[in-house]
């Protein structure tokens, strides 16, 4: 799977973007919000992927952010009825923190606003990501956590969530992650990645 490509950017357009990497072009499909992000033409740059297999096809898909990848994620694999396409057109309509803030407060008005989408399908994002995933109950305690300014809560929180996005059901995320903390030698001070590592080690 290709995790990242860091090379210099030779096109940039609003659902896509090609990259030079060791003289391979990689052509990406990007939401608006890392199009909005992306620097000048012939200036390296670094896209966190996606790679998309189905029997016709595959495609690259690329983020600025690893939130932006981890709603991507969330959206292809937990939510019935979308697929790459509408995921990118969530992430293209709706910044993530935005996002997030809906689904808590079932603002399914909000997200029926966004291009593509529509109230039967608003409503269904809501009610997957809240009673399949409990993906939720973690946005609401990152949310928190940044609140209160307590960023070893927020890394904790934002592995968890980078769990789920992965497949893991939040339970066992939850329980991985708790065993990370729990060692001695577990440094507070590491962020979301370390603990993410440490936390797949467990999940093994």
């Amino acid at each position: 799977m290709i995790a990242f490509l860091r090379g210099k950017l030779v096109e940039s357009m609003p659902h896509q973007a090609i990259l030079d990497v060791a003289g391979v072009g990689y052509r990406t499909h990007i939401p608006l919000t890392t199009f909005d992000r992306l620097p000048q033409v012939g200036t390296d740059v670094t896209l966190l992927t996606h790679y998309h297999v189905t029997e016709r096809d595959h495609t690259l898909f690329g983020f600025f952010t690893a939130d932006e990848r981890d709603l991507f994620r969330l959206l292809i694999d937990r939510v019935s009825g979308i697929g790459p396409k509408m995921a990118l057109s969530v992430l293209s309509g709706m910044p993530v923190p935005a996002f997030k803030e809906a689904v808590i407060r079932n603002d399914t008005s909000a997200l029926a606003r966004i291009k593509g989408v529509g109230k039967k399908t608003a409503e269904r994002i809501v009610l997957e990501l809240k009673d399949k995933v409990g993906v939720v109950d973690a946005w609401q305690a990152a949310s928190v956590a940044k609140k209160a300014h307590d960023p070893q809560q927020q890394a904790v929180s934002d592995a968890v969530l980078a769990l789920i996005a992965l497949g893991y059901k939040q339970a066992e995320a939850q329980k991985a992650v708790n065993e990370v903390i729990k060692q001695p030698n577990f440094d507070p001070t590491g962020g979301p990645d370390k603990i993410i590592r440490e936390a797949l080690r467990e999940l093994q």
